[in-house]
């Protein structure tokens, strides 16, 4: 139903049930200097037919280019019809936490064979039934490092996204953390100097490919946090995992990311989700919840949820985690999507999105910001004068060219981020040179 209507008479019998004679009642024990003593500055109530055109107008004042080339974390990957077709069945769509497993053996499995898909791609042994995005498994992965090393000190990288740096930094007062940021070199970490800033620290984060599409020196970051005792932390986009090595096989202790770029839809932003793997020694300190499989009274495979280490679980000073929403039905997508296109399908996709950003690079007639860097499926060139204005420009010519690196970085004012996947057609990277030439 649209609307719940509530009528006076509803409200008094309401009030009289629980034994009070006025809403101001309930509020009794709050003290004056705190309530709001006036209305709410809000226009009056819209019949449902009126509410429904008045967001219908909101919706339709959204501008969307012809094509975009706009990543910075969230990229315009192909969503698979099968995907939209499991996740609408009732059993998943309507689903919430399965408390009951004797009634959840369907969204249990599928979480299960998630974390098993997730555990795959990340060569790590254990992995949690998903984060809230891909920022906040980062301040979960710090807090983990704490538990297992006993140390206060994390380490980021520059070169890792900018939300993800601003997130561990609001959860490290809370954690009691020191954060400290290693600087980029050319657009990538230098390892000698990430290691003496490791010292003393209980992890590194980096990311892999970084926020300018760099391919990091992975195996040699991983190295040096693990020479300074601290444990190596991989933020991964999933679709670079057909084409790159696993995090867990090149030395990372946990690997975290976010997967809206395997079977979600950008959908302006969220809600998507993020996934959490490590090590299996650090199993009971993993966020959030993991399931497990068993057998029966009568020999039957079933599934659990094995571990909840959040705080409506356990006591608040032991919770890992202490964000609630359920993202499942999204990481199922993810699970789906991955089932669909399987190790070689998965390869392809990245394989695709290189070839298309090389001819990108090739096409398009700017000085690269990095020099002589690998790159995956994003690549950063300097457009000669404010991005910011490049973007403008361009979107009055339906493109939308990339993401300002400037607004991030001081002294990138002039730098464009271009993301470029298998969802770009070589005719519409053509129509990107043109317009970026003009």
């Amino acid at each position: 139903m649209s609307y719940l209507a509530l009528t006076d008479a509803d409200r008094d019998a309401m009030l009289e049930t629980i034994g009070v004679g006025s809403i101001e009642e309930l509020f009794a024990d709050l003290p004056q200097g705190v309530r709001f003593e006036r209305e709410l500055a809000l226009p009056p109530a819209l019949t449902e037919q009126e509410l429904t055109g008045y967001f219908a107008g909101l919706a339709a004042a959204n501008e969307r280019p012809d094509v975009s080339f706009l990543g910075a974390g969230l990229y315009d990957h192909y969503v698979p019809a099968v995907v939209d077709a499991v996740l609408q069945r009732g059993e998943f769509l309507t689903a919430y936490t399965p408390y009951q497993p004797e009634l959840s053996q369907g969204v249990l499995q599928a979480i299960f064979e998630y974390q098993t898909a997730i555990c795959e791609l990340t060569g790590l042994g254990v992995a949690n039934a998903s984060g809230y995005d891909g920022t906040t498994v980062a301040g979960d992965a710090c807090f983990v490092a704490k538990h297992a090393t006993g140390r206060s000190k994390v380490v980021v990288t520059e070169a890792t996204g900018p939300q993800i740096r601003q997130v561990v930094k609001t959860y490290a007062p809370g954690f009691g953390l020191e954060v400290v940021e290693v600087p980029h070199r050319d657009g990538a970490t230098d390892p000698d100097e990430l290691r003496e800033a490791a010292q003393d620290a209980a992890c590194v984060i980096f990311q892999q490919p970084n926020f300018f599409g760099v391919l990091e020196p992975a195996p040699d970051l991983a190295a040096a946090a693990a020479d300074a005792g601290a444990l190596p932390v991989a933020h991964v986009d999933p679709i670079s995992l057909g084409v790159l090595e696993a995090p867990g096989r090149y030395g990372c202790a946990l690997a975290i990311g976010e997967g809206q770029s395997a079977g979600n839809y950008l959908s302006y932003g969220g809600p998507h989700y993020g996934f959490l793997a490590a090590r299996s020694e650090f199993i009971r300190r993993m966020p959030g919840r993991i399931v497990g499989e068993t057998t029966d009274a009568a020999g039957n495979r079933g599934y659990v949820l094995t571990l909840q280490t959040r705080e409506q679980h356990i006591r608040r000073e032991k919770a890992t985690s202490n964000i609630t929403t359920n993202q499942t039905l999204l990481t199922i997508a993810g699970l789906v999507y991955l089932s669909w296109l399987g190790p070689q399908g998965l390869r392809e996709v990245g394989e695709t999105c290189m070839a298309l950003a090389d001819y990108a690079k090739e096409r398009i007639d700017l000085p690269a910001a990095f020099s002589d860097k690998t790159t995956f499926k994003e690549f950063a060139v300097r457009v000669g004068r404010p991005a910011r204005d490049v973007i403008r420009d361009a979107l009055e010519q339906g493109i939308n060219p990339g993401y300002p690196l400037g607004r991030d970085y001081p002294g990138m004012d002039d730098v464009l981020l271009i993301a470029v996947t298998e969802r770009r057609t070589t005719d519409e990277i053509d129509r990107l040179a043109e317009v970026l030439a003009r």
